[in-house]
């Protein structure tokens, strides 16, 4: 477990709150992530700074107290994430966890958070689950999620002429999801699917799997392995000339980390979807080249989304004048959501926040200005086609 760190600011959001809170407890926020494994590169470190930022961007401190941020690896491990959890509600008195890199440990988490009135910000997780059957009050989804994926990538492949399809699919609760709703879209545009693997997390060998999408002579491969995991499994595509064929690759979870550490000579042409581009306008290149003095890099959706998640509750918890996750959860519902990572968006009583994506495709060498010139827009996805409609979602809050 990484050490607390508290981060105290001399602004603070009001004079009121300060006397409201003269004897109170800090807010704290707990950082739930990988810091050692696949997904560290994409989260861990760098995502944790994106969070300290945005409490000091926040003025440091809720309710007159300095902001505490709290952080633990959980190895992507769902049992060690729930033990974490449960220790920082009932011993810490964590008030709200985020980041939450595996749907599997996010389910685990938002029932223990629910049973306790505690807030949950699911920037990582990726199951259009989590604001569907399984939603909760205390629970918001904000970056994105697997609806919000097929509908862009594949919907954007399928308008330019792509058929047939196989998956290379994760052997997780995400993975078997992602697959179902890519597979929805394909499906709904008259396309088919020749065919499926499941593939471990952690894997360094994908060259069986690869053979067999390849083999199949599919016009696009979609492989849902993120992190560490995806630049293994698109080098070693790369071995077998599978992007050279003539095939077309998608990744469900890639994120620009992951292209930087493919290379663009192997990534090119690589397709998917994102809810944040640092490339997108001056406010984004201002924040990421804040974030890259800090980090070393440019920011990914989810640690540009943790950043504006957590800047909307200590918002929200300003404005409710307490931490009770009932008020401050509905302060969050009833605010228009407005900074660098979304513009208008809004929280719906699903738990989802309802933004739009772009679908990205990865540049070629020649066409890269610089580090992090990795990938252009394809095209701009609307929220009302990036969102599922809330009475598709099955969520029993949505009367």
């Amino acid at each position: 477990m990484h050490g607390g760190a508290a981060l105290a600011g001399a602004a603070t959001l009001g004079m009121p709150s300060i006397l409201r809170a003269q004897s109170g407890k800090p807010v704290k926020v707990g950082v739930l992530g990988d810091f050692s494994t696949a997904y560290a590169s994409v989260g861990g470190p760098a995502l944790l700074e994106a969070v300290r930022m945005a409490v000091e961007d926040a003025g440091g401190s809720a309710l007159g107290k300095p902001v505490e941020v709290v952080s633990a690896d959980t190895q992507l491990k769902p049992d060690l994430a729930s033990t974490i959890a449960r220790s920082w509600f009932d011993v810490d008195g964590v008030d709200v966890i985020t980041d939450l890199p595996t749907s599997a440990m996010t389910f685990a988490v938002m029932d223990l958070a629910r049973e306790r009135k505690k807030i949950v910000l699911a920037t990582s997780a990726s199951s259009s689950d989590i604001t569907g059957p399984r939603c909760s009050p205390y629970v918001a989804h904000w970056v994105y999620d697997t609806y919000s994926i097929a509908h862009s990538t594949a919907s954007a492949l399928v308008k330019q002429g792509a058929k047939t399809w196989f998956f290379i699919t994760q052997d997780t609760v995400a993975g078997t999801i992602s697959e179902k709703d890519v597979t929805d879209v394909i499906k709904s545009s008259g396309g088919r699917v020749l065919g499926s693997v499941r593939v471990p997390n952690n894997s360094n060998d994908y060259s069986s799997f690869i053979l067999q999408a390849q083999g199949s002579k599919a016009d696009v491969i979609v492989y849902s392995v993120a992190g560490a995991d995806a630049v293994r499994a698109v080098k070693q595509a790369s071995e077998f000339g599978v992007m050279k064929g003539g095939q077309r690759m998608i990744g469900t979870y890639t994120m620009p980390d992951d292209i930087k550490a493919m290379g663009l000579d192997v990534a090119q042409g690589l397709i998917y979807a994102t809810a944040f581009d640092w490339n997108l306008n001056d406010e984004t290149r201002a924040y990421s080249h804040r974030f890259l003095a800090r980090t070393g890099k440019m920011p990914n959706m989810n640690m540009a989304g943790s950043y504006s998640a957590v800047l909307s509750y200590l918002k929200a918890v300003e404005a409710a004048g307490n931490r009770d996750a009932d008020q401050v959860m509905a302060k969050l519902r009833g605010m228009t959501l407005n900074d660098v990572f979304v513009k208008n968006g809004k929280l719906r009583e699903d738990g989802r926040m309802a933004h739009g994506m772009y679908v990205m495709e990865a540049k070629a060498p020649s066409q890269s200005t610089g580090e992090w010139d990795l990938a252009k827009v394809l095209a701009e996805v609307s929220t009302e086609t990036a969102v599922r409609p809330l009475a598709a979602g099955n969520c029993p809050l949505v009367k």
